[in-house]
């Protein structure tokens, strides 16, 4: 489309002219005028959110490290005292305290657990894979807050400087009437009304300009800079249509979204936790290697009556407890109920994200045809202005119609700059929403 290519050169008209000196920072050095993809890595750089989630995803690495670690062998070594202070006697020799010390070393090895150290370890890692998509789901986040915000930033910029261009016109404006009153060309009431709109407009003004500072907050706050941090951002006014239909959105949304993959992998947590439940439907079995050494003194080497310092012994052991009164039953129930609950937030998930796509793409067509219909007039009105002042200025006009002349091509071309920010801010919601990260 022609139009969208030049018409930002069309509006440069209306916002030239004397500028209102910006009081809300000062400067002392040139500012770096950021783009949108610069905003976006600063915001993801620095994201205490993402930091946070990346530090949930170290997490649930070493949660999966420790589960493989149930497979392997366990060692211990366990050195004690005994100390037997009862006298006692043999063949007419009586003997006192008795102490004996003792270095055991064992190994013990998981043979059959039931299931449950594989079931404990596929569990751990599906949770893995929940932290790395959680992490990236944060980072969607970032993206689409960091447009918004930009967005923002660059309407609260435009209607500022509309604002800024009402009150010069209207001054200007004022000066006339106040001119042809004072030589008995106009009546009174065309001053009085000018200095009313002058007023009203000088009173916007300074809600643009607060809003400006508030949007400049927001994007400091976003980049975790101070709030007082000068701010200078690449314009956007091109925009370029979204060309897809609501099937190819819904495709792409079931597809894309993480919150389902999330979701999907919720439910095969599930169906491993129901299985982990079971495990006691199982016996369990383990192998135990023991190495030993007595000794009457701390070094463990024999002494008197040892007679065996030292040995060794292997120990299989086989345990199951087949009866507790339904506790498994009732726990691998619970389990069941659960995995029923996660398949039915599945479900729900995804009928949420078919309604938030529709949303999303029903704004983006609206706001879209809002720009298409409001560019069309900005000509129209800039006109209407420019001729209604000439003929206020030869008296076949009255200050009523340059007011309304004025006021129409403002309230034009803010209509104008609404509909386009409001229009790149749903895209951006409609990308998110199907799961794309594409930077405009």
């Amino acid at each position: 489309m022609i139009l969208k290519k030049i018409f930002p050169c069309l509006l440069a008209s209306f916002l030239m002219g004397p500028a209102l000196t910006f009081s809300v920072f000062a400067a002392e050095k040139p500012v770096e005028i950021l783009t949108l993809k610069q905003t976006i890595e600063s915001a993801i750089e620095a994201n205490i959110g993402l930091q946070s989630s990346q530090e949930g995803t170290k997490a649930a690495q070493a949660t999966q490290k420790g589960q493989k670690t149930l497979f392997l062998p366990t060692f211990n070594v366990t050195y004690k005292l005994d100390r037997d202070d009862s006298a006692f006697s043999v063949g007419g020799s009586v003997f006192g305290s008795k102490q004996e010390y003792s270095l055991i070393t064992t190994v013990t090895q998981p043979i059959f657990t039931g299931f449950a150290n594989l079931n404990q370890y596929k569990i751990a890692s599906l949770g893995l894979d929940v932290a790395k998509i959680n992490e990236k789901l944060v980072r969607q986040d970032i993206i689409f807050n960091a447009k918004r915000i930009y967005f923002s930033m660059l309407e609260a910029q435009k209607l500022f400087d509309i604002a800024q261009k009402t009150v010069t016109q209207l001054k200007a404006h004022t000066e006339v009437a106040q001119n042809y009153y004072q030589v008995g060309m106009t009546p009174l009431n065309d001053y009085l009304q000018a200095q009313v709109e002058l007023a009203n407009a000088e009173q916007d003004l300074i809600v643009a300009k607060n809003n400006l500072e508030n949007a400049e907050s927001d994007f400091n706050l976003l980049l975790r800079r101070p709030l007082e941090t000068p701010v200078k951002i690449d314009d956007i006014t091109d925009y370029f249509s979204f060309e897809q239909d609501l099937d190819y959105c819904f495709a792409e949304a079931d597809n894309n979204r993480l919150e389902v993959k999330v979701a999907t992998l919720e439910v095969e947590i599930k169906e491993k936790e129901v299985r982990l439940a079971g495990k006691n439907y199982y016996p369990s079995i383990d192998l135990q290697g023991s190495y030993f050494n007595i000794g009457a003194d701390w070094d463990v080497n024999g002494g008197t009556g040892i007679t065996d310092p030292s040995g060794w012994n292997i120990l299989a052991t086989a345990s199951w407890n087949f009866w507790e009164w339904g506790r498994t039953s009732y726990g691998v129930h619970e389990k069941h109920s659960r995995l029923s609950q996660a398949r039915l937030q599945k479900t729900e998930i995804l009928d949420n994200i078919h309604l938030q796509v529709k949303k999303a793409y029903l704004r983006t067509q609206e706001a879209e045809k809002a720009i298409i219909t409001v560019e069309r007039a900005i000509e129209q009105a800039k006109e209407n202005f420019r001729i209604n002042e000439e003929r206020y200025k030869a008296q076949v006009a009255t200050s009523t119609d340059v007011l309304d002349a004025q006021t129409l091509l403002a309230r034009t071309v803010t209509n104008y700059y609404k509909a386009l920010y409001a229009f790149k801010t749903s895209k951006a919601a409609l990308y998110r929403t199907i799961g794309q990260e594409i930077i405009e």
